[in-house]
């Protein structure tokens, strides 16, 4: 089958451990709960959108190791299609080790021996300029991210860029979402208004529709031939967090999801932000969408 999107991102191995609180330097602590899955943003990603119901596809690399061997294993079982990840001889499968405290909080450890390059993007032209959606993490290096966000442009797909873009990829784009911290570094803003005006600027530059992280919510503007113009503030949901880890990544797989069936870009938020609300109830950034999958559009949910 065809892939409706093709996700090109992180691959991973995490491992959550959860503690009542961080020991300080010299101490231990004990781990209340230990969780090793398949992660990485653009794994969390293309994951979340298989949970939804759409054909997807992952752009990523890893080592050729056992770690390598049981991730892509479990991808699979989760419905992505891995043909396109670059197994790198001789290297190591990524790993984020994300220690959470019973306040929600956490610290990252992560060793990154891979990244992907333009030559690993290049080599699924093929997929990407036939799929319908692109989805392109910001995370990894510009040249590659560049190859990504052209082949799906060159491919009329809805071009999805997830983080802080160069200005160039800009008008390579379609959709634009940056969390709060990522929004204020694209921006500068350090207010609403000053964000609302930035979002503005931003669709005057490439996209038609920008999602970008407040402090209590999400704001969402869009000026495009197919969606019209908007905008629109939504709250976050009042779920008990454990742990925020991975809600982005939901919250993007979910717009995407939604733009690609033809909602409207104030339903499309609200099951971005339902998505993001279900994925902070658990501890690690591995998305539990399946439920949204024949919940139709989210209306006034927030998150």
């Amino acid at each position: 089958m065809t892939p409706d999107v093709v996700v090109v991102g992180q691959l991973a191995r995490d491992l959550v451990l959860q503690v009542d609180e961080m020991p300080p330097a010299g101490a231990a602590a004990d781990v209340r709960l230990r969780r090793e899955m398949l992660g990485g943003k653009g794994a969390n990603q293309a994951v979340g959108l298989a949970q939804l119901g759409v054909p997807v596809a992952l752009v990523a690399v890893c080592g050729d190791d056992r770690a390598g061997d049981e991730l892509l294993a479990q991808a699979v079982r989760d419905g992505v299609d891995v043909s396109a990840v670059t197994r790198r001889p001789g290297t190591t499968t990524a790993l984020i080790v994300e220690a959470l405290d019973s306040d929600g909080q956490w610290r990252y450890l992560q060793h990154l021996p891979e990244l992907l390059t333009a030559a690993d993007v290049d080599r699924a032209a093929g997929r990407l300029r036939s799929a319908r959606a692109v989805l392109v993490q910001l995370q990894q290096p510009a040249e590659a991210v560049s190859a990504a966000a052209g082949h799906g442009r060159a491919g009329d797909a809805l071009v999805v860029l997830d983080g802080v873009p160069d200005e160039k990829l800009l008008p390579l784009s379609d959709v634009l979402r940056a969390d709060e911290q990522e929004a204020r570094l694209l921006t500068g803003a350090d207010d609403r208004e000053a964000l609302r005006a930035a979002a503005h600027d931003l669709l005057d530059a490439g996209p038609g529709l920008v999602a970008l992280g407040l402090p209590d919510g999400n704001l969402f503007a869009w000026r495009d031939r197919r969606w019209g113009a908007g905008e629109l503030v939504l709250p976050l949901t009042d779920e008990k967090v454990a742990d925020t880890t991975g809600a982005g990544d939901a919250f993007t797989a979910a717009l995407t999801a939604a733009l690609l069936r033809g909602d409207p870009p104030e339903e499309a938020a609200g099951f971005a932000v339902r998505a993001a609300g279900l994925t902070v109830r658990h501890p690690g950034g591995r998305p539990d969408l399946t439920r949204l999958r024949t919940g139709g559009p989210a209306g006034n949910s927030r998150r």
